[in-house]
């Protein structure tokens, strides 16, 4: 009695396998990242004007606080404590 071979003879299943996961492995290797920065985004890292205009108010409380002329206003702090909180 003869038996012939049945189904996918000759094939190993383990090697088709590896191509594919070689074909994969090539075409990320050729791929290439990039990156795009919107003008939003780059208007937003220049701080310098914003640090400039922060850096003179700091100054003014520093002397303010030195001479004794800063006052604390107790109502505009509770404020601020109550409208972080209810956010």
């Amino acid at each position: 009695m003869k038996i012939n071979n049945f189904g996918t003879s000759g094939i190993n299943p383990y090697k088709s396998q590896m191509n594919k996961l070689d074909k994969a492995a090539k075409t990320t290797a050729n791929a290439t990242d990039k990156i795009e920065i919107s003008s939003t985004a780059k208007e937003m890292q220049q701080v310098s004007h914003y640090a400039a205009s922060r850096q003179a108010k700091v100054d003014e409380l520093k002397i303010q606080i030195e001479n004794g002329n800063y006052k604390v206003n107790p109502n505009e702090i509770a404020n601020s404590i109550l409208n972080f909180y209810k956010k």
